[in-house]
């Protein structure tokens, strides 16, 4: 089995350490539009091959797609970061170009290929990769929801000062500072609800820290965070590659769940080898439901740039 991942930057090359590491596929591809960052990765990574003890094949490639003939999966992390100050929506002019361009030249050597889209603001991103390629909507996955819940899953467990491992949590709506939706009525500690542990006040305080979670690593960093969006993105290329038909909340193409048709948002689905499956209702409250509404808004909004590019 092969694998891609588009572009070397830190979450390309975490990503693919990732997908290495767990020994995801047979042959795993990088490719970078900067000359020699792919094939200096690759190298960097094969030579911890003995040490970490994996057999994956990596090789790098300068914007030559072809060596990525046949992936199973592509990933596509390649776009620049967000700096300081600088909103998710400010990205669209600059990265919507190259990921419409990344996804015409996978599908160029790999038609069948399962597209994972990281690049940022990843919503529309997602939304761009699925117009214009005219796929079936289950082959283009958005990876923000899982980045998304794990950081939820992090601040929930400061907060109650125990292992992320015994929290289960998620965060559905758009990946975004204000259109995420941190679910904590129905986040559980070992089955029991959270409420039990912690106050209202330190819930809402959990659920605020977790909507500006990448602001604030952005802020510390002076660049996007990179550690937890590659392992997020090997995450959902794991579920895909072993058919695991995990439930998994990511960015997806809606047509009438949660109310909603033509925008590609977080929610809950199955993830396997097709891609994803299923969307699963999970029964949100009326306070809830105006918020995922009011989320699906400002993620439209954001597409609409989508029709003054030139792209």
């Amino acid at each position: 089995m092969k694998v891609t991942v588009v572009g070397a930057g830190a979450v390309g090359a975490t990503c693919a350490d990732n997908i290495a590491r767990k020994q995801l596929c047979d042959e795993l591809v990088i490719v970078d539009i900067k000359e020699g960052v792919a094939e200096g990765k690759a190298m960097d990574l094969m030579q911890t091959a003995q040490i970490e003890g994996f057999d994956t094949r990596i090789i790098g490639s300068t914007n030559d797609y072809e060596k990525t003939a046949g992936s199973t999966v592509a990933v596509i992390t390649s776009g620049i970061p967000r700096k300081p100050g600088m909103t998710r929506e400010e990205l669209i002019g600059i990265n919507a170009g190259i990921v419409k361009s990344v996804t015409e030249n996978i599908l160029k050597y790999s038609p069948d290929a399962i597209i994972v889209v990281i690049s940022n603001p990843m919503d529309t991103m997602s939304y761009l990769a699925l117009k214009s390629s005219k796929l079936p909507k289950n082959r283009i996955i958005g990876m923000g929801g899982i980045l998304d819940s794990s950081r939820f899953r992090y601040f929930l467990s400061q907060a109650m000062k125990c292992s992320p491992n015994d929290i289960q949590a998620m965060v559905i709506g758009g990946h975004g500072d204000t259109t995420m939706i941190p679910l904590t009525r129905l986040a559980t500690y070992m089955g029991t609800p959270v409420s039990n542990y912690l106050d209202a006040e330190t819930l809402k305080k959990v659920a605020a820290d977790t909507m500006v979670g990448g602001a604030t690593l952005t802020k510390l960093l002076g660049t996007s965070a990179w550690y937890a969006p590659g392992a997020s993105g090997a995450s959902l290329l794991e579920a895909i590659v072993r058919d695991e038909n995990r439930l998994m909340p990511c960015c997806v193409m809606l047509d009438g769940e949660y109310g909603q048709s033509d925008i590609c948002i977080g929610v809950p689905v199955h993830i396997g080898k097709n891609g994803w499956s299923k969307v699963v209702d999970v029964n949100l409250n009326d306070e809830e439901k105006a918020q995922f509404a009011k989320s699906a808004e400002a993620v439209r909004n954001m597409n609409h740039v989508l029709s003054t590019l030139n792209i």
